[in-house]
C-alpha cells in the first residue's frame, strides 16, 4: 500500500537540559516518513528544501525506501530552520529562532505517480496547503491530518474547511480543547468529529492517548520512558508509526486502529531517547516489536476470579 507524506523538511537547533545540537535534520514530513518506513513499503514524500540541504540527508531518506520525486530542491535559498530550548519538564519550550527560508513559498505539487496513494499524511503545515494536497489526490482510503494552536488561532476558517476532507485528526489535548472551545476532552471530541473527521486521536503526552473511532473510545497508556533526551518530533513520529502500521496491515478496523495507536506510541517513545531523528536511524525491527509487546502488556488486566 502506498503512503503519501506532505509536510516540512527542515533543520533544527535544539537545546535541552541534557545537551545541545546546533543543526540536525528535522521537519514533520521527515519524522513521519522515517517512522513509517519501519512498516510501509511505498512512502512518497512531498516537501521543499534549500541549496544547503546535505547529500547525506538525501541518502538517509533514500536508504529508508522513501521516494523523493516530490521533494523540491529550491536553490534560491536555504532550508527551513527552527531553533528551540526545552525546560526541565520538557513540556515547555522557547522558540529562539524561526527562518522559513524556501518553506515560506512552499507549493505542494503532487507528482502523478503519487496521486493514487491509499493513505495520506498531512503534516503540520498551513491548512490551505493541506487542502491543496487533498484537491490533487484520487480518493485515498484514509487521510490523516495534524495541526496546531497556531493554525487554530490564526486561520480557523481555513482549518475548518480542510477538516471536512479529513478522516482522522491527530492533535494534543490543549489543541482539542481550543479547537472545540470546550474544557472536557470527550465533549471536545464530539464537536471536532462533527467538523468532518470520522475519527480522532487526542495525545496527552506522558498520560497516553485517546482514540475515538465509530462508537468506540480507546485509552492507550504512555510507555514509561526513563531517559527522555529530546521530545522534538515525537508527535510526528507517532503519526508515522500509526500510519506505517495501517499501511502495512491495510486494515482500518477499530481493533487494528487500536494497534496502530500503540505502534505510534512505540515509535514516539524511541524518538525521544536521542536528539532529533538519531534514534530512528539506529532502530531495528526486533526492538520495535519487543517494545510493542511491553507496551501492550502495560494495559493487560488479569481476570477477576
Amino acid at each position: 500500500m502506498s503512503l503519501l507524506v506532505v509536510g516540512s523538511v527542515a533543520y533544527d537547533g535544539i537545546e535541552t537540559p541534557f545537551g545541545k545540537t546546533d543543526r540536525i535534520l528535522g521537519g514533520s514530513a521527515t519524522y513521519i516518513s522515517l517512522a513509517s518506513s519501519f512498516f510501509a513499503e511505498n512512502i512518497n514524500l512531498v516537501g521543499v528544501v534549500g541549496k544547503d540541504f546535505a547529500d547525506e540527508d538525501i541518502e538517509l531518506l533514500k536508504s529508508k525506501n522513501i521516494d523523493l520525486e516530490g521533494l523540491q530542491i529550491d536553490s534560491s535559498g536555504n532550508t527551513f530552520f527552527w531553533k528551540g530550548k526545552y525546560h526541565h519538564d520538557l513540556n515547555n519550550r522557547d522558540t529562539l529562532d524561526t527562518q522559513l527560508n524556501v518553506f515560506e513559498h512552499f507549493d505542494p505539487i503532487i507528482p502523478e505517480g503519487y496521486k493514487d496513494a491509499q493513505y495520506v499524511a498531512l503534516g503540520n503545515i498551513e491548512p490551505s496547503l493541506q487542502e491543496k494536497v487533498l484537491d490533487q489526490v484520487n480518493n485515498p482510503d484514509l487521510v490523516v491530518m495534524d495541526t496546531m494552536n497556531f493554525w487554530i488561532e490564526g486561520t480557523p476558517d481555513a482549518l475548518k474547511q480542510t477538516l471536512k476532507g479529513v478522516d482522522l485528526l491527530v492533535i494534543n489535548d490543549s489543541e482539542a480543547r481550543e479547537l472545540a472551545n470546550e474544557p472536557n476532552l470527550f465533549t471536545s471530541a464530539d464537536k471536532i468529529r462533527e467538523m468532518g473527521p470520522d475519527s480522532l486521536i487526542i495525545k496527552k503526552g506522558e498520560h497516553g492517548a485517546l482514540l475515538f473511532t465509530g462508537d468506540e473510545i480507546f485509552s492507550a497508556p504512555a510507555y514509561p520512558v526513563i531517559d527522555i533526551f529530546d521530545p522534538t518530533g515525537a508527535g510526528d513520529t507517532f503519526m508515522g508509526g500509526l500510519l506505517g502500521w495501517i499501511s502495512y496491515t491495510n486494515d482500518l478496523s477499530p481493533v487494528n486502529m487500536r494497534r496502530a495507536v500503540i505502534m505510534g506510541s512505540v515509535m514516539a517513545s524511541f524518538c525521544v531517547e536521542k536528539f532529533g531523528p538519531e534514534r530512528l536511524k539506529s532502530l531495528n525491527e526486533e526492538e520495535v516489536f519487543t517494545r510493542y509487546k511491553e507496551f501492550r502488556d502495560l494495559s493487560v488486566i488479569p481476570e477477576i476470579k
